[in-house]
């Protein structure tokens, strides 16, 4: 793996996230996270139209005029929706419903959109493609620890309802803490989303700031400059007699 492709994947899971670092995306990011199922449905979703939009988008840069750029932008965005719309109503209806709105309104995801104007639009396509599955993974896994935190938290129980993304196998998958659990409805509501998301951004900023604090220690414990050693270049004036 190049170095360039390696910190393209930093870039979207960690160091340039877009749940917890641009924070964009948070309408879907919030609304439809109080259970794992329905952030995987919603994350794998996103991950398809923004891996390829940016491959698409990027396959087709230099034959796109400025002036109509961002309009066929939508337009490539929108047919990839409706693709994964007409998918998931053959495959998954139930889960489709459930999701309503915040599938179409992918289109119009600041994620998608931006990566497309920002990166896929002026960079080829391996870079382009390795920043779209970067950006939408690193968009899911909070997506899913969002949608974990909430639903054990409110519910008690984790995984319900996996069958309506995985078939009736993963009907079993549903694991529960306590039968007698209060449910705790707070963390189901948005307002709990809110909670959530601040909680896990919080858990970041910790571990960044920590990271900053061991380099510069680390730095301190090196030993001073003592020179450059090896041949230097000297600038000669005058005679040598």
């Amino acid at each position: 793996m190049s170095t360039e492709n390696a910190k393209l994947i930093k870039q979207g899971l960690w160091d340039n996230n877009p749940a917890l670092v641009q924070l964009l995306g948070l309408c879907p990011l919030l609304a439809v996270t109080n259970s794992v199922v329905n952030a995987l449905g919603l994350g794998i979703a996103t991950l398809i139209v923004l891996t390829g939009s940016n491959l698409a988008i990027s396959l087709f840069r230099n034959l796109v005029p400025e002036s109509v750029r961002l309009p066929i932008f939508v337009m490539i965005i929108a047919a990839l929706v409706t693709a994964i719309e007409l998918l998931m109503q053959a495959l998954t209806y139930d889960l489709y419903l459930i999701l309503g709105i915040f599938i179409p309104l992918i289109v119009t995801n600041c994620i998608i959109m931006g990566r497309a104007d920002a990166f896929a639009s002026r960079n080829p396509v391996r870079e382009s493609l390795v920043d779209g599955l970067s950006m939408s993974i690193g968009f899911l896994i909070v997506l899913v620890l969002l949608g974990a935190l909430r639903e054990l938290v409110g519910t008690g129980a984790l995984f319900a309802n996996m069958q309506l993304l995985f078939g009736e196998a993963a009907r079993d998958w549903h694991w529960v803490i306590a039968v007698d659990y209060p449910q705790f409805l707070f963390a189901i509501l948005p307002p709990g989303a809110f909670v959530a998301l601040g909680l896990l951004i919080a858990i970041k900023n910790v571990i960044d700031a920590r990271i900053e604090a061991k380099r510069k220690a680390l730095e301190c414990a090196l030993p001073p400059h003592q020179g450059v050693k090896g041949n230097k270049r000297v600038r000669v004036t005058g005679h040598i007699s």
